[in-house]
């Protein structure tokens, strides 16, 4: 099927065997069929289909983290306040603790049975333990038992998103035209800020129209249960759109030919092998991902607790005070995703790590004005580092690793430093200002990792506009392949020695058979 077709938007090359045999020749030149054509459309319905995921995985952040007082009541009702909030949060952190198992076992399934397969397990399993969460017992009823069945269901998910973002970014970058892959895989991103987003609008719409209703105490007696209930409806459609997305061409491209050589790090591996072969690139996307995490999940879900325990702001205003930056955050991914593609990714990361240092601390310096004029504007200076390392991370951090252990490397690097320093921000965060008392330690430990992300990337191969590793060039129409093929010897982005080609003797062997 030529690579154009727009059916399925990949290309079969010739003469490729799953068990090709041992002998070598000079590597062949790049031919147009060989490049991937993926039409703008295509790439459209496939990032559709997985934005969807990431809605419904940070929109369960959203609720929880807007919820995280109230449910402080709900479910650790007797118990001092302050240790009451660190369990609740501890519940947050347990769902990142397990989010490496899921890692180890999703990441690499999703190498081995494909990237569509696994990423409906993922959005099953995560739509599921959110909808359960809206029926647990509470510890007016059960007494201190009912932490448990909610820290079950949080592993639940912490296990299933082990798997989800790591494949999601997969499949974005996979999906995407080399030449545009920022600007197409930040739409991912931009659906888990929106989510959040209506997670904390769907708390802030809730509590006023059940303690309208009911009272003050409307959210702690049940109120507290709908939000998590709407992940039903979410659930079904975010299902329904994962039923429909293909397979990555990518991904099908590699395994027409397979590698299976252990010495071969562009083969297929399991855990072992990824760290032997790849563990530079481990380390660098692990530092990486802690500097836009620990960022990150200040902003969305400790922030929260944040302005509401220490700063003094009402659930309300707390909840509806992140709105309006999350969606301007969520607006400006695209465009740095863009610029991305055009500077190069290594550019937008260094400015991440630089605004890190010069705007987090006085952002925590003005929220301490209590007055919601100077938490808006401390709020946007936050969300301007997030925004730059956000913004082309979905592209970046895939791209370290080649196509037969992408998912699993990524899953390995994305979920250890996503569970030890992002996902227990808000834990750390709060048990440091109870610890020394100062309301500005949050801001010191995102500083902290600021600074360790940008070192990191100083030694990071740039990505930008090239071929993935291990795949061969994709593109968005014919012509551009064409050209591609025409210029590939004066093409510095272009290298054939880490692409699925089969090499010139393999060829006239096929040719005499």
């Amino acid at each position: 099927m030529p690579a154009s077709h727009p059916a399925d938007s990949r290309s079969t090359r010739p003469d490729a065997s799953a068990d090709p045999p041992a002998t070598t020749g000079e590597l062949r030149r790049l031919e147009v069929d060989d490049v991937l054509v993926v039409k703008t459309g295509r790439v459209r319905q496939a990032i559709s289909g997985t934005v969807v995921g990431n809605f419904m995985e940070w929109f369960d952040f959203g609720i929880y983290g807007y919820l995280a007082v109230t449910m402080t009541a709900v479910f650790t009702a007797g118990m001092d306040e302050g240790l009451g909030l660190l369990v609740v949060l501890l519940g947050f952190a347990i769902s990142f603790l397990v989010r490496p198992l899921g890692g180890l076992v999703l990441g690499p399934l999703g190498d081995r049975i494909g990237r569509q397969r696994v990423l409906f397990l993922t959005m099953a399993m995560m739509a599921a333990a959110t909808a359960l969460i809206g029926v647990l017992p509470t510890a007016a009823q059960i007494g201190a038992w009912a932490i448990l069945p909610l820290y079950l269901l949080k592993m639940v998910q912490g296990f299933s998103t082990g798997g989800e973002y790591a494949g999601a970014t997969t499949y974005v970058a996979e999906f995407s035209p080399d030449r545009s892959r920022g600007f197409w895989s930040s739409w991912l991103d931009v659906g888990s800020y929106v989510g959040f987003a209506a997670g904390a609008s769907v708390v802030a719409l809730t509590t006023w129209i059940t303690e309208s209703v009911s009272g003050a105490g409307a959210m702690v007696d049940y109120g507290w249960r709908i939000p998590f209930l709407i992940a039903i409806p979410l659930g079904v459609v975010a299902i329904w759109f994962r039923l429909r997305i293909p397979e990555t061409p990518a991904y099908e491209v590699a395994q027409e030919a397979p590698h299976t050589d252990a010495d071969d790090p562009m083969a297929r591996h399991g855990i072992l092998g990824i760290l032997r072969h790849h563990w530079r690139a481990v380390l660098v996307a692990m530092a990486v991902v802690a500097a836009t995490n620990t960022a990150g999940y200040a902003l969305t879900s400790y922030m929260p607790t944040y302005l509401e325990a220490t700063v003094g702001l009402s659930t309300v205003t707390a909840a509806l005070a992140t709105v309006p930056v999350l969606l301007l955050l969520s607006a400006l991914l695209p465009l740095l995703g863009r610029l991305s593609d055009r500077i190069g990714r290594k550019p937008v990361y260094l400015m991440a790590s630089a605004s890190v240092v010069v705007l987090i601390l006085p952002a925590f310096a003005l929220m301490q004005v209590g007055e919601l004029w100077a938490v808006m504007i401390a709020l946007v200076m936050v969300a301007v580092p997030v925004a730059l390392w956000i913004g082309c991370s979905a592209a970046t951090l895939p791209a370290l690793f080649p196509t037969a252990s992408r998912f699993g490397a990524m899953a390995i690097a994305y979920n250890l430093s996503v569970s030890l320093f992002g996902g227990t921000t808000p834990l750390f965060s709060q048990a440091l200002i109870d610890l020394t008392g100062n309301p500005y330690m949050p801001a010191f430990y995102i500083m902290f990792f600021g600074i360790v992300g940008g070192l990191a990337v100083l030694g990071m191969r740039e990505t930008a506009r090239r071929p993935l590793i291990g795949s061969v060039p994709t593109v968005e129409s014919r012509a551009e392949a064409v050209e591609l093929v025409a210029t590939q010897d004066e093409n510095p982005l272009i290298d054939t020695t880490s692409m699925p080609l089969v090499e010139a003797g393999e060829r006239e062997l096929e040719a005499a058979r």
